[in-house]
């Protein structure tokens, strides 16, 4: 494969337009930059996303997990079951409460949880379990809620890359006890960084309104601990934007994907599937290249097609977990987490691709000389 004087196709392409300019201007101008107007408009902006649940803006998605748990009362002696095949963060949420976390093995179509998984990894101490809709795939909701209820386990869904999914036409973040979203720069949809947390439990909301601003709603009248982990006024403002535009920008995501699925040919290269009733919205577009998919990824780059692996090391093989499970004489059978992690690759899939940037992907990966 020879490379070509063509600008590269980048791997993801964050969207900040003079829209998201003006709005942020006009928030300082104001004055009220920090927990003010904005952010109650983009709570309730938002809500229409997950169904009408109630929303509370936070300052990242980690933050979100984090006061989740927390408001759920998670903590010390509770476990709390969690994909090894994501970002670390899913599991920094659950460690940071100071409960354990517990790795479950995945699906290998999904990469979610996997709900027989999931079932062998309860115990007396489980107090909930982590879906992860990775890549935008919504995780397999239905059979894990049941396995929830079955179990009284809280559902904690980690959607940080699912804005818009929905499984069986019910969005993520509104299937469990609560979810969490993201609204980091690469995410589907940002607020230049920022998260939110979605409930159907109003009291489960209110306590999180209290966790993000030091245990207040009335200044100076505390009735709990908590940080302040809250949103600013000026991210709230570029979120409320950019929530204008997740539709049309999903519809072309999803339309890039399904260019993709039919234009990649070459035998050895898995596309995406999607499962019955699920809507991915593509956060990223996951090819598997079992065997050589590291050689693969100096063709693409020799091509100028931008691609990442996301994540090269579960989870449970990171020095902070894997150190204290290895002392402890854990070791985790997870053979589709670590197959996973040897095979994937993702594409560029983003709204801003051209036709002609989706041939070029499309056709980088069809000439792969390491595969034919």
């Amino acid at each position: 494969m020879t490379n070509t004087n063509q600008q590269p196709v980048p791997a993801a392409s964050p969207v900040i337009g003079e829209a998201e300019i003006a709005a942020a201007v006009r928030v300082m101008r104001s004055g009220r930059v920090v927990q003010g107007p904005e952010v109650a408009a983009f709570e309730e902006e938002f809500s229409g996303l997950v169904g009408g649940r109630h929303c509370v803006a936070v300052n990242s998605g980690t933050s979100a997990l984090y006061l989740l748990l927390l408001a759920l009362g998670i903590g010390r002696g509770d476990e709390v079951i969690v994909p090894s095949f994501s970002f670390a963060a899913s599991a920094n949420a659950v460690r940071l409460t100071g409960a354990e976390v517990v790795f479950a093995d995945i699906e290998p179509d999904s990469f979610g949880l996997d709900p027989a998984a999931v079932e062998a990894a309860v115990t007396p101490r489980t107090a909930a379990v982590m879906p992860v809709h990775l890549y935008g795939h919504p995780a397999a909701m239905d059979r894990l809620t049941r396995v929830a209820g079955k179990h009284r386990l809280a559902v904690v869904e980690d959607a940080c890359q699912a804005h818009a999914a929905a499984l069986n036409g019910t969005p993520v973040g509104a299937f469990g006890t609560g979810g969490a979203f993201s609204f980091y720069p690469t995410k589907n949809m940002h607020a230049l960084e920022g998260g939110m947390v979605t409930t159907g439990d109003a009291e489960l909301a209110r306590t999180l309104r209290l966790l993000r601003n030091q245990g207040m709603e009335q200044r100076y009248a505390n009735e709990i601990v908590g940080a302040n982990m809250r949103m600013t006024d000026v991210s709230a403002a570029v979120g409320r934007v950019q929530l204008t535009r997740i539709g049309a920008w999903t519809e072309q995501r999803r339309a890039n994907a399904a260019h993709l699925d039919a234009d990649i040919t070459v035998p050895g290269v898995t596309t995406p599937p999607v499962a019955e009733g699920a809507r991915h919205v593509y956060h990223q577009y996951t090819v598997r290249v079992p065997g050589v998919r590291d050689a693969a990824m100096a063709e693409l780059a020799e091509a100028g097609i931008g691609h990442a692996v996301y994540y090269p090391t579960p989870i449970h093989r990171l020095k902070p977990y894997w150190e204290p499970d290895q002392k402890a004489g854990r070791f985790w059978d997870l053979p589709e987490t670590e197959r996973a992690a040897a095979e994937v690759v993702s594409l560029p899939v983003h709204p801003s691709l051209t036709a002609e940037d989706l041939k070029r992907v499309a056709a980088a990966v069809n000439a792969l000389e390491v595969i034919l």
